[in-house]
C-alpha cells in the first residue's frame, strides 16, 4: 500500500515507533515507509532481538531509507550509588554504542523508578551530566523524560529542572503526551522550557479520561495507548502540539503507542492508522498544508470512555 506524495511532505515531522508494530524488524520498517513516513523511532528490543544479530538489524535500518528519530530506552540511570551506579553506566555505554551504530542522534532516558534511587537533586543532576558526557564523543543527544510513575521525577517541569541543573549542551528534554495527561500537568509549565532544549516529543492518546492509580497509569501506558485523535484527549493533544509549535519547537514528533490490540493487526492497517493521525496533526492542527476552514477537525474516538 502506498500513499500520495503530497501528504508525505505534510507529515515529514512525524514518525512511528517500532514498539507499536508486530513482526520482524524488516517488516516493521517496510510498513512505516509504505505508510509515507520518513523516520522511525527504534526500540532496543527490535535491534537486539533480530535473529541475525545486531549488525544485521543495523543493516536493515540503513537499507530502509528511514531517518532514525531516536533510540529507546535507558531506564533507571540517575540517583544510584556504588555498584548499582557502575552497572548502569556500563548499560548506558552499550545503549549509546548501539544508538551510534544505528545513526540515532537522540537517546531517550526515562526518570528512575528504582527504590534505590536518591531524591537528591544534586546527585540526579550529576548523573545526568555524566550520561550526557558519555554520549558526547558519539554526537548523540540525551532526551530526559519524566515518567508519570517516576519515583522522584514524574512531571515534565521536574524533568526540566533536572536538565537545567545538569546544564550540558547535549542534554535536553523528552516530552511524552501520555505522561503529561496522566499526571494532569498544566500545559502552562511548558512556557518555561527552552524549545531548543526539547529533543523529542512523543505523542499518544488513550480511551479514558483519567488514570486514578499508579498501577492503572502503568497498565494504560504499556497496553492501551492509541494514536493521536483516536482516544478522548484529542483537544488536549491539539492544544499540546500547538503550544509547542508556538513556543518554537521544530523538532520531531514520534507516535509512542503501546497497544496489545495493534500487535494483533496486520502491519499495513496499523501504519495506516498512524498515517491518519499524522495527517490530522499536520494539516488539521498545525496547518502545514492549505488551512482548513473553521475549527480544528477532531477525529471521533473509537469508543466512549467507561
Amino acid at each position: 500500500m502506498s500513499y500520495p506524495a503530497s501528504h508525505a511532505v505534510h507529515i515529514a515531522d512525524f514518525g512511528m515507533d517500532t514498539i507499536t508494530l508486530a513482526g520482524p524488524l524488516e517488516a516493521k520498517l517496510a510498513a512505516v515507509r509504505a505508510a509515507g513516513f520518513g523516520q522511525v523511532m527504534l526500540a532496543a528490543r527490535d535491534i537486539v532481538g533480530h535473529p541475525q544479530g545486531v549488525e544485521a538489524a543495523v543493516a536493515a535500518v540503513k537499507a530502509s531509507g528511514l531517518r532514525v528519530t531516536g533510540f529507546q530506552v535507558l531506564r533507571d540511570f540517575e540517583g544510584l550509588a556504588g555498584h548499582l551506579h557502575a552497572y548502569k553506566v556500563d548499560i548506558a555505554k552499550q545503549m549509546i554504542a548501539m544508538a551510534a551504530a544505528l545513526g540515532a542522534k537522540v537517546l531517550l532516558a526515562c526518570s528512575s523508578t528504582s527504590q534505590h534511587a536518591t531524591a537528591d537533586p544534586d546527585a540526579i543532576a550529576r548523573d545526568l551530566r555524566k550520561l550526557a558526557m558519555l554520549a558526547v564523543p558519539h554526537g548523540i543527544k540525551v532526551a530526559y523524560e519524566g515518567l508519570s510513575w517516576g519515583r522522584h521525577i514524574n512531571e515534565v517541569h521536574q524533568a526540566w529542572a533536572a536538565v537545567q541543573m545538569a546544564d550540558c549542551p547535549n542534554l535536553g528534554l523528552g516530552i511524552d503526551s501520555y505522561h503529561q495527561f496522566a499526571t494532569a500537568t498544566p500545559l502552562q509549565v511548558l512556557d518555561d522550557v527552552d524549545p531548543a532544549k526539547i529533543f523529542l516529543v512523543q505523542l499518544s492518546d488513550f480511551m479514558w479520561q483519567e488514570t486514578r492509580t499508579v498501577q492503572e497509569r502503568i497498565e494504560t501506558a504499556r497496553h492501551f495507548r492509541v494514536f493521536p485523535g483516536e482516544g478522548v484527549h484529542s483537544e488536549a493533544l491539539a492544544a499540546l502540539v500547538t503550544r509547542l509549535d508556538a513556543l518554537g519547537y521544530r523538532g520531531d514528533y514520534s507516535f509512542e503507542v503501546f497497544n496489545d490490540d495493534y500487535q494483533q493487526l496486520p502491519l499495513p492497517a496499523v501504519a495506516a492508522r498512524a498515517r491518519d493521525s499524522a495527517v490530522w496533526l499536520a494539516e488539521g492542527v498545525l496547518r502545514r498544508s492549505l488551512p482548513l476552514p473553521g475549527r480544528i477537525r477532531l477525529r471521533q474516538p473509537l469508543a466512549s470512555p467507561p
